[in-house]
């Protein structure tokens, strides 16, 4: 059921889920049991050696009136993956996806992703100095990236549904102004559409604005580049 595999594989197709279930890597995320089962991330590397980030999870499922007996979750985020790029925003390369069930009818399911190379969670380009050594020309094209990535998400309908600033993350290359700057999301295990852009846009940002660490100032520009592409105002948003 749902099979995606968008990178070529020197694997047969019928084997692919078997053959990543198999994979063992570090854990990036440990299993947790939740929604009913149990969710784990493990970082693994291809028989390319490219570095892949491996979701796998048994009984771990969600309920919505689509799916009122149970869907893996990360079948939504194969469909928040393809739906985002579409829309233009950048989000980590889906390799395989597939959920079946057990002879115990229990679901197994698999998203293997490949890594955002170059790219650091935002924080963490703080922490290392990114805002200082490019100055604030550059970090306010960043702040501007970051807006109108999310309006692109939003004025599809696209709810993240979990947007901590964790889940940003920015590549920024180059020198001085001329440097480039690139954003991009993850982690859509939440994701979904909703019946109006505004819903997802009030949501997600308000949710970002209680967990994130910019300053009053900082947010203020995120705030203004946002609503310009997004095109309206969001209530609450300017702290």
């Amino acid at each position: 059921m749902a099979v995606e595999c968008v990178a070529g594989s020197h694997v047969a197709p019928e084997e692919r889920f078997d053959y990543f279930w198999r994979q063992q890597g570090e854990w990036v995320e440990e299993p947790n049991r939740r929604r009913g089962g149990e969710s784990g991330v493990q970082r693994v590397i291809s028989a390319s050696g490219r570095l892949l980030y491996c979701k796998r999870q048994t009984g771990h499922i969600y309920r919505s009136w689509l799916h009122p007996f149970g869907r893996p979750t990360v079948l939504r985020e194969r469909d928040a993956l393809n739906g985002l790029r579409l829309l233009d925003v950048r989000v980590p390369e889906m390799v395989f996806c597939e959920a079946r069930r057990d002879t115990d009818h229990q679901w197994k399911a698999l998203l293997v992703t490949a890594s955002l190379d170059g790219f650091d969670e935002i924080e963490k380009w703080y922490a290392a100095g990114g805002r200082e050594q490019y100055g604030e020309q550059v970090h306010e094209r960043l702040l501007k990236e970051v807006a109108t990535t999310l309006a692109r998400m939003h004025k599809g309908r696209w709810q993240h549904g979990c947007l901590y600033i964790k889940h940003i993350f920015a590549r920024v290359t180059g020198e001085g102004d001329s440097a480039n700057v690139e954003v991009a999301l993850l982690d859509f295990e939440k994701c979904r559409q909703r019946l109006t852009a505004y819903r997802a846009a009030s949501h997600d940002m308000l949710q970002l604005r209680r967990h994130s660490s910019w300053s009053s100032a900082d947010w203020e520009k995120l705030s203004y580049f946002y609503e310009t592409a997004f095109g309206s105002a969001i209530k609450g948003l300017t702290r």
